[in-house]
């Protein structure tokens, strides 16, 4: 197996020189970096990380801690988290906090324990503790998804925040389901005291107010985020004479409860009820009818998290930031809108008839 040395002699450099290049401790030549390096490829030379952890204080590796791995938005998250990190040369701890405040706290601190430099954290909807454990040990973190410090709490925030836009985006689903004749608008909104189930509400009853329709609380039903708290939200939606023509959901886990509740009752989407859904995935497109959809950034909240990061560990005193990613609106026909029609294709050249040839 081939040692520090092997490839200082390889490089003709000293050891101490490829310790610099491998470990980032001091700046070196490009020559020479690019030297170092492609004698570390040619000879397979794996570094010791945990030796050299005990010697800079450093373990290249960040703490991920995110409920819900398993659905597609926060898979996507995870990916842009795991591909900026491997850029950056560091590695990934991941626990699933289950959005529970006692099991966060707890997986928050065995991260910690393992020497992570910093974190990246979707809290969860009462962070009493965890925020409590990241100030008492001056933890590096970033919060994504999910504000702590929302806008308005009277002073700057206190940690880095990145998530996407969710008023202004979930407005536009019930004004267009407004502009398409909807009067009465349901919502099936996330988990209470999270941020982003609030910022959605906040947006559908803007959304309301600028088509000039009333708030009515009984349209107004919490899914807790997941598709089981969604199909039975929605069920209470449904009883006859009072029933919404349209629903939003503020997740695509609610999306998939509420169209299981109104499969159950033999409703049709759009003739029965109209559906728009905050959260675009992988499959929306394939639903029949397709579903109109907001889609959020969520590789790009995973990167920009950890780029956030970076600057905090480079710049452990620099004033906290939020930073917020702008969503699309991806119409469909799950709306009550007609299919748009697609443009026709251009014949392949095979099919195109012969070019007319000028007489030599």
């Amino acid at each position: 197996m081939a040692t520090m040395a092997d490839v200082a002699r390889s490089a003709g450099v000293s050891v101490a020189t490829v310790s610099h290049v491998l470990n980032g401790t001091r700046p070196v030549l490009p020559h020479t970096r690019r030297a170092v390096l492609d004698a570390v490829e040619e000879l397979g030379y794996t570094p010791n990380t945990l030796a050299r952890s005990l010697v800079t204080s450093r373990t290249r590796t960040i703490g991920l801690a995110v409920s819900a791995l398993s659905n597609p938005y926060f898979t996507e998250i995870l990916q842009g988290v795991e591909a900026a990190a491997l850029e950056h040369g560091y590695s990934l701890l991941i626990a699933d906090p289950h959005d529970d405040p006692q099991h966060e706290r707890k997986v928050v601190q065995l991260l910690h324990e393992r020497r992570v430099e910093g974190m990246i954290v979707a809290p969860s909807a009462r962070p009493r503790e965890l925020l409590a454990y990241l100030g008492r040990h001056r933890v590096p973190a970033v919060f994504l998804d999910r504000l702590v410090d929302p806008p308005g709490n009277g002073g700057g925030p206190r940690f880095d925040q990145v998530c996407a836009q969710s008023t202004e985006p979930t407005a536009r689903l019930v004004t267009h389901l407004a502009g398409l004749g909807h009067r009465r608008i349901g919502l099936v909104a996330g988990r209470p005291g999270l941020s982003t189930t609030a910022e959605r509400i906040t947006g559908y009853r803007h959304g309301l107010a600028a088509a000039g329709l009333p708030y009515d609380e009984r349209l107004l039903v919490h899914g807790d985020s997941e598709s089981a708290g969604a199909q039975r939200a929605t069920a209470g939606l449904l009883a006859p004479g009072s029933r919404p023509t349209a629903l939003v959901t503020a997740n695509n886990a609610m999306t998939i409860g509420a169209l299981r509740a109104l499969r159950e009752r033999g409703l049709s989407v759009p003739r029965d009820l109209a559906l728009c859904c905050f959260d675009d995935f992988a499959w929306a497109d394939l639903f029949s009818p397709r579903l109109t959809a907001i889609a959020q950034p969520s590789r790009d909240i995973g990167t920009r998290a950890v780029r956030v990061l970076l600057d905090r560990l480079a710049e452990p005193d620099r004033p906290a930031r939020t930073e917020r990613l702008p969503c699309a609106f991806v119409h469909r026909t799950s709306c009550g809108c007609p299919e748009e029609p697609r443009p026709p294709e251009a014949p392949s050249p095979s099919a195109r008839e012969p070019e007319e040839r000028n007489p030599s």
